[in-house]
């Protein structure tokens, strides 16, 4: 236990400083950039360049989105508002874009949380690592250290023990266990309380929030509904030209059998074999589709064993981790299983990667996927991407993706979707 423990308070510290370094660098760095721009507005010039400056404040904000559910399983909900459609482009679309951002109120909470984040928030992500570095030496000083720095300095206060001999030395050594027994117990609950503090200032408040879930749903809604319309015209497509082809056809060739079974034996053999065929190739088509409909092995395994199977398919080396202790959902399962799918599929095509893992469990009320790969990186959610069609198959059912993906990688898409297991 006090081995996990020391694990556990030197994560901590380490996601600690981490955090303080992107408080007292990311965030006063991007705050002052907005500031500067928003300044800038009045004369035109922070046109151009405020809308650059939020979008790089956002995916700031994001970064610690991501971070919160993956170290502390603390959700923060993603509040922009949506951009139309029909966004002009030129000056007026920049125009146009400046304006619809600073018009949204989840800009101004980014700006507020990154006051926060710069001072309070760095205040308690620095605790965690300062505990341990603060109880290591304190536990160093009766080996020696303490003489060196009271000969340079004369007495030496160790938090407030005043250091001047060997005796006080091992107090401190005391004390400095003390703190390391804090950072052992606290570390993890400072991390959380840092994420909860983010979230404090980034979610926005429950009549904001069910205002845009509303919108949220309907658009989603509405593309479900494009969706399902496209994928019957799909549907319809791949059985004409496909199957329903090869049947006719294995038709045809049955009834020039039953002209030529007695009058030349073996054309009609040649043709029974490509009636086997067509048969035969009718079948796999219409796998295929079923396949592309609803897999088999999901409806009779579940979600875990789908991916797996899913990811054995797959021309890269993929390693699937499942913790789940049920079944969600047909609908959820079917919506999680074809968002794996894609992305994986995107990976293959777009990252150059030689390795994938996926990550699937359920934890606070929510199914959480990780999709990783050690490939190029420079993924983003985009018109057109792929990913953009991932975000609007779980927006249907209120779920969220986010996206990190540096220069250079790894890329992890992070997938919620709020349900219960059976």
């Amino acid at each position: 236990m006090n081995a996990t423990k020391a694990r556990a308070a030197v994560l901590a510290g380490a996601q600690g400083l981490a955090l303080a370094l992107m408080a007292l660098v990311g965030s006063v760095t991007v705050f002052v950039l907005a500031v500067v721009s928003i300044t800038l507005v009045p004369i035109g010039v922070g046109v151009f360049t405020t809308p650059a400056v939020l979008h790089l404040v956002r995916a700031h904000a994001n970064r610690r989105r991501l971070l919160a559910a993956q170290w502390s399983s603390v959700r923060i909900p993603l509040p922009y508002r949506p951009f139309p459609r029909d966004m002009r482009t030129g000056i007026t679309g920049r125009v146009e874009r400046c304006t619809l951002m600073l018009k949204d109120p989840a800009t101004w909470r980014d700006m507020q949380w990154l006051v926060v984040d710069m001072t309070a928030g760095a205040v308690v992500a620095i605790f965690p690592p300062a505990l341990v570095l603060e109880g290591i030496f304190g536990l160093l000083l009766p080996a020696g250290l303490w003489q060196p720095i009271v000969s340079a300095s004369g007495t030496y206060w160790y938090s407030f023990v005043p250091v001047t001999g060997w005796g006080t030395a091992g107090l401190a050594a005391l004390l400095g266990l003390v703190w390391l027994t804090v950072a052992m117990n606290a570390g993890g609950l400072l991390i959380r309380t840092h994420f909860r503090l983010t979230r404090a200032m980034l979610a926005p408040n429950l009549d904001l929030e069910l205002e845009q879930r509303i919108d949220r749903l309907t658009e989603t809604r509405h593309d479900a509904l494009d969706t399902s319309a496209a994928e019957l015209r799909r549907i319809e497509r791949d059985l004409h030209d496909g199957a329903q082809a090869r049947l006719v056809a294995m038709g045809m060739n049955l009834g020039a059998i039953e002209a030529l079974i007695e009058k030349d034996p073996a054309q009609a053999k040649e043709l029974i074999s490509s009636a086997r065929k067509s048969s035969a190739e009718a079948l796999t088509e219409l796998r295929d589709l079923v396949r592309g409909i609803h897999p088999p092995v999901l409806a009779e395994r579940g979600l875990g064993d789908a991916v797996k199977a899913l990811a054995l398919r797959l021309p890269v080396r993929t390693e699937v981790d499942v913790e789940l202790s049920g079944r969600v959902d047909a609908p959820v399962e079917s919506a999680a299983y074809f968002a794996v799918s894609e992305a994986l599929t995107n990976a293959v095509k777009h990252s150059g990667a030689e390795r994938f893992w996926v990550d699937v469990s359920h934890s606070g009320g929510s199914l959480r996927i990780a999709v990783t790969d050690n490939g190029r990186g420079g993924a983003t959610i985009g018109t057109g991407s792929g990913l953009s069609g991932i975000e609007r198959r779980l927006g249907t059912f209120d779920g969220v993706l986010a996206v990190s993906s540096p220069a250079g990688g790894p890329t992890m898409v992070t997938m919620e979707i709020p349900c219960e297991l059976s």
